[in-house]
């Protein structure tokens, strides 16, 4: 099977980590926000539940995102520049759809060589000396049902999309007609392996490259 647009969640299947947990581990709040983040993952509670109260506990400065940016890279999937590379052509249009911070995935997505349009994910905004103020309460993705509303906007200009995730907020994605891929190589959750149209937990990426070439 063929896509001509190829999304990736990116948050445990681009990078090993959870930025909203990593965030929450160095103002002294991880296992708090591990559980709610846990929650949203595996459909226990709706996204929108954990969001706001997820940033306003944890209050990311600027510095605080550089930081986690850094970690992305850092902590890449085995795998993920290979696929980057192998789906690298002018009929196929890749993008990352994220409930995950715009600020720290973006240098993830220029090291693997995608424009920031192609980015989808929540901005935050800092007050002038760096300290956190809010995040785009209108951005789609800090609520369930969001990667769908992007894939039905993608949809709309191509012919088939893919969506590959950990999450169930990833497998929403089918309710714009996107086929579904689940990477359990990081986390392994029943329900994404119940619901994707076809799942893998093999620790490396590229062990989905043959269904979306």
């Amino acid at each position: 099977m063929s896509f001509d647009v190829i999304c990736f969640d990116c948050d445990s299947t681009l990078s090993k980590i959870e930025g909203i947990d990593e965030l929450a581990g160095r103002v002294g709040l991880g296992e708090e926000m591990s559980r709610l983040t846990d929650a949203a993952m595996n459909g226990e509670v709706l996204l929108e539940a954990v969001y706001e109260r997820r940033l306003s506990l944890i209050r990311p400065d600027r510095d605080s995102i550089n930081w986690l940016a850094d970690l992305y890279i850092e902590q890449i999937v085995d795998g993920v520049k290979d696929v980057f590379e192998a789906l690298t052509a002018p009929d196929k249009e890749l993008h990352i759809i994220s409930g995950g911070i715009r600020q720290a995935i973006l240098p993830l997505a220029r090291y693997l060589g995608l424009p920031e349009a192609q980015v989808h994910a929540v901005d935050i905004y800092f007050n002038e000396d760096g300290s956190y103020r809010d995040y785009d309460q209108e951005s789609p993705l800090a609520r369930s049902g969001g990667k769908a509303e992007i894939c039905r906007r993608l949809l709309k200009s191509q012919g088939s999309l893919v969506m590959i995730g950990d999450g169930k907020t990833d497998m929403e994605a089918k309710q714009a007609g996107a086929f579904v891929i689940g990477f359990g190589g990081v986390v392994d959750r029943p329900v994404v392996r119940e619901q994707a149209d076809f799942y893998s937990a093999e620790p490396s990426l590229v062990s989905i490259l043959a269904h979306i070439l």
